[in-house]
């Protein structure tokens, strides 16, 4: 009779709660975890709880949920947010019984824990101003929502942090009868002040859409749309400037316009050698300890020159100033060598750098590397890879007291898509990966730092 459907990305740690937590209701006959292409064990911990599992159809909660609407096989649908663990345990019955017993059409959830800075300050007044008679809610921007499953498949489901209200408009539109249920007292993620900025440009732009044939959209009103997205963000700034935040660089074809690897490869006729490590060693253990062989006998001064011969990307000095000057604080973490990252790190002055530590005797190069502790599993690291930059994350956050929320992460590589995604503001910065670009929160493809500057203020 009613089908739980619950959009997740990277949530092991809490996908298994809500699906039992589903299953456990009355009348739930059938859940469906709609994966967003998750890179941790969200899709084994939610068949283990006996769920439904379907990869979406393309990133983004709004295909997710349109592609859970279209599989499901009850009349009745629930949406659920897979990163709760505070649900009620009538929660289904809660959403539902008003739809049961036809005293709505829509119930739409509200709870205890204080409305956010969007809601307040974007969205309610945007529907006042846009929709005269728009019904008065508490959390129009709330996700945990139920109705029929005919009345989802005739509304556009919008991407972004715009899908939510999105849907309530519809709804309204269609004339369902809507009711917001009150759930209790809920804990979920805070959003970083950054990506507020972000959720309110994209939750205006939604209603901005919604409304273009009401009579409230004209000219003097975009004037007072725009004034209330200037006052949210620069709100979001100026409070921004009191956080504690963390800015992270990649270094090779990032900070760099180039790879040092290869760029020594060419210097020093190595090519060959490290092609064939590359393409058939997929352990990333030995394949950094055999590319470092390829250095042995080569002196600090020469590593250091290949590195500097490599093009600087442009406002490199320019970029880590205004991010001080915002409260960031400013690092590389690299999988390649300390030496190099140290040396750059001096240069433009870094607040720290992260990397391989490749072995000198007398300043010449062992051919020795040693990872450090800080690429591998360690209490509080947030994915599961056996080496990974997220782990160096984690640590640097650990250090500085500055949770992985408030991070901001820049990166060129497949090797960076885990701290891109994991971070709390990920850029996908001149990559050729497409991957990477899907799953990053930004994405520039010119090399040029000033191009950050939009997403730091």
């Amino acid at each position: 009779m009613i089908t739980v459907i619950i959009p997740a990305l990277n949530e092991e740690h809490t996908i298994g709660n809500v699906v039992r937590l589903a299953k456990n209701s009355p009348n739930v006959t059938e859940v469906i975890v709609v994966d967003d292409k998750s890179m941790d064990n969200t899709i084994e911990e939610a068949r283990k709880e006996g769920a439904i599992v379907i990869t979406s159809t393309k990133l983004g909660k709004g295909s997710s949920m349109k592609d859970g609407v279209l599989y499901a096989g009850n009349p009745i649908l629930v949406f659920l947010d897979a990163d709760i663990i505070t649900y009620p345990k009538n929660i289904v019955h809660l959403l539902t019984e008003p739809i049961i017993s036809n005293k709505a059409d829509f119930p739409k959830s509200c709870f205890s824990r204080q409305a956010g800075r969007v809601t307040e300050l974007v969205a309610k007044p945007l529907l006042s101003i846009l929709y005269s008679g728009f019904p008065s809610f508490w959390q129009p921007l709330s996700g945990m929502i139920a109705g029929k499953k005919n009345m989802f498949e005739k509304i556009q489901f919008e991407e972004g942090y715009g899908v939510d209200i999105g849907i309530l408009i519809d709804m309204h539109q269609m004339g369902a009868r809507i009711e917001e249920i009150g759930i209790g007292h809920i804990e979920n993620k805070m959003q970083p002040l950054e990506q507020l900025g972000k959720m309110s440009r994209e939750v205006a732009a939604v209603i901005l859409k919604k409304s273009r044939h009401t009579d409230e959209n004209n000219y003097e009103t975009l004037e007072h749309i725009q004034l209330i997205r200037e006052q949210m963000e620069f709100a979001i700034r100026e409070s921004s400037k009191e956080i504690r935040k963390i800015a992270i660089f990649d270094m090779d074809n990032t900070l760099l316009r180039g790879s040092f690897i290869h760029a020594a490869a060419e210097k020093f006729n190595f090519k060959k050698a490290v092609t064939e490590i590359i393409t058939t060693q997929p352990n990333p253990f030995i394949r950094t300890k055999q590319i470092a062989r390829l250095l042995k006998g080569k002196s600090i001064s020469e590593i250091l020159k290949v590195a500097e011969g490599i093009g600087i990307t442009d406002n490199t000095q320019k970029i880590i100033g205004l991010l001080k000057e915002n409260g960031f604080i400013v690092g590389i973490i690299s999988d390649s060598y300390d030496c190099i990252t140290n040396h750059f790190k001096n240069r433009f002055l870094f607040d720290f750098s992260l990397a391989n530590e490749l072995e000198f005797s007398k300043s010449i190069a062992t051919g020795e590397v040693k990872i450090p502790s800080f690429f591998l599993p360690h209490e509080g690291n947030i994915c599961n890879h056996e080496y990974c930059k997220t782990h160096a994350l984690s640590h640097i956050c650990s250090s500085f007291n500055v949770p992985v929320s408030d991070t901001l992460a820049i990166g060129d590589g497949e090797n960076d898509m885990c701290i891109l995604k994991k971070s709390g503001i990920g850029v996908s910065f001149c990559s050729t990966s497409k991957s990477l670009d899907d799953i990053a929160d930004f994405v520039i493809k010119e090399p040029d730092f000033n191009l950050l500057i939009p997403i730091i203020q």
